[in-house]
């Protein structure tokens, strides 16, 4: 077992299947990330996931980004994996665990640390904007890990096809406040910041030019990427995005 930067799992149950049979024997492993010092009360948080971004990395970097204590458990080989898999509710990552409460599934995780921690919406209005906003978030990774592990040989079709589609909505969601030249909410920063900024940075990673048909998108990826607490981790993380090496 080992601490650091949190890696993705087979929360959503879709990816279960697939990420067990496509995790390759010599996956290069991560070594330790610091994490940022604490500056609110987070008694106990410890994150659990495997040794990539994948569905954790939303996670780590708001807890990261807003300076709240946690430390980052991640599990390097499958062999282990499979030791203490059955540990866990539903017998999945990721899974936070917080003083003796145990939630698995990366949208309670995200939305309870949204809660704590003030990271919602302050309106009702603005927490179900939140709310749908990171379902089309979900829904759109999922397209991406669908061609990244059962179809990535339409990797070219799947930026011709799907990403002009569905970053359009996006786009024009992320509009609806402030012309989407601040936060997915305007002024107020959410958890959903921390989703649509990760779907984007691998978009970019898929493609370096995945983005350019969305100025709006683009210069929020570039100005998210700028904030202080993220500017660290951003460029030190080595982590992979997937579990089979493709990205």
């Amino acid at each position: 077992m080992y601490r650091q930067s949190v890696p993705e799992g087979c929360s959503w149950s879709e990816h279960a299947a697939i990420i067990r049979e496509s995790i390759p024997a010599d996956l290069p492993q991560p070594q330790p990330d610091t994490i940022a010092p604490p500056s609110r009360m987070s008694s106990g948080l410890k994150l659990y996931y495997f040794a990539i971004r994948g569905l954790a990395e939303p996670i780590r970097m708001m807890l990261l980004d807003n300076k709240i204590a946690f430390e980052d458990i991640t599990f390097q080989k499958d062999e282990e994996w499979f030791r203490i898999k059955p540990s866990f509710a539903f017998g999945q990552v990721p899974c936070l665990k917080e003083d003796g409460l145990e939630i698995p599934q990366s949208g309670a995780i995200i939305r309870h640390l949204a809660r704590k921690f003030n990271l919602d919406g302050e309106t009702e209005e603005d927490k179900v904007f939140a709310d749908f906003f990171a379902e089309g978030i979900k829904d759109l990774h999922l397209k991406y890990t669908g061609m990244i592990y059962r179809a990535y040989e339409t990797k070219d079709e799947f930026l011709a096809t799907v990403y002009p589609v569905e970053l359009e909505k996006v786009e024009k969601l992320l509009k609806k406040h402030a012309n989407g030249e601040k936060f997915v909410l305007g002024n107020k920063l959410s958890y959903a910041d921390y989703m649509l900024f990760e779907e984007l940075d691998i978009a970019l990673v898929l493609s370096p030019t995945s983005l350019d048909a969305f100025p709006v998108l683009k210069a929020y990826h570039t100005r998210f990427a700028q904030r202080d607490n993220l500017k660290a981790h951003l460029a030190t993380r080595r982590i992979p995005i997937n579990n089979n090496g493709k990205q």
